[in-house]
């Protein structure tokens, strides 16, 4: 995987800058798809970037200052890129920030079927590089015969996919599982601009039980607003194309912002 920047605290990592995190399992980060120098929901990305660090650090940095890091690492690629940008102790009181840029990514057109695993994440509310359970599930899925993993917390409530969020619709409403998760940056911008477009949205407990009840599914990230899912575990589910729009034609209505 090639990257057109990879900076620590706004200038060229060196060896020496990278060597160190080779192994280290103590930071967090956020991603996000930057078109022209602007991101969609860059308000949500900057807040997840500094309550994780006072979550895990007791400090977070300035967002003017993460701003500026990022702009830099995107003015060094072309106008479409993936940004990383990873927040990890550092030698001083504040953490050090690592950004980097790749090629933009593209989603999968799905529909995708998932596999339901029983797996909790520790510290669910952040989105820390401790995946190894996700990704092993992930690729379970994948022998078992799935395109992907969703998983189930101790009381059987599904709670969030390997990389994704999940979402689904009842026939009337929008609905958004109800269980400790991490809350994506496009599930944030979701919400609010189905909320400004008057599309009804409920957030109760979903189980794989409950799921015959339901009128479609789909999964989301910061690389797309919706992807279909034609079933979870044992649980068929129904193309919902209406469902689909909705959610696209909300994420549309979020103006990128400047970083």
């Amino acid at each position: 995987m090639g990257f057109f920047a990879v900076h620590r605290n706004g200038r060229p990592a060196t060896v020496d800058d990278l060597a160190p995190l080779a192994f280290a399992g103590n930071a967090h980060f956020t991603a996000m798809q930057v078109r022209d120098g602007r991101a969609r929901g860059l308000d949500l990305h900057l807040a997840r970037l500094r309550e994780a660090s006072r979550e895990l650090f007791g400090v977070a940095l300035p967002d003017d200052r993460v701003r500026a890091a990022m702009r830099v690492a995107v003015e060094a690629g072309p106008p479409a890129v993936t940004l990383t940008a990873t927040m990890y102790p550092g030698p001083g009181d504040e953490p050090d920030l690592l950004v980097r840029t790749r090629a933009a990514a593209s989603p999968p057109a799905g529909p995708l079927a998932l596999a339901a695993y029983e797996y909790e994440r520790f510290l669910p509310a952040v989105k820390h590089v401790g995946e190894l359970a996700k990704s092993y599930l992930a690729r379970r899925a994948g022998r078992d015969g799935f395109d992907d993993a969703a998983f189930v917390d101790r009381n059987g409530r599904l709670t969030e996919a390997s990389i994704w969020n999940l979402v689904f619709a009842d026939g009337d409403s929008i609905v958004w599982p109800e269980a400790p998760m991490l809350v994506g940056t496009t599930m944030g911008v979701l919400r609010r601009q189905l909320a400004r477009l008057g599309v009804p949205q409920r957030t109760r407990p979903v189980t794989v039980d409950d799921l015959p009840g339901y009128a479609g599914a789909a999964v989301l990230n910061s690389r797309t607003p919706g992807v279909p899912v034609s079933r979870i575990g044992p649980v068929p589910m129904p193309e919902a194309a209406g469902f689909l729009a909705a959610l696209h034609r909300a994420y549309e209505a979020e103006p990128p912002v400047e970083i």
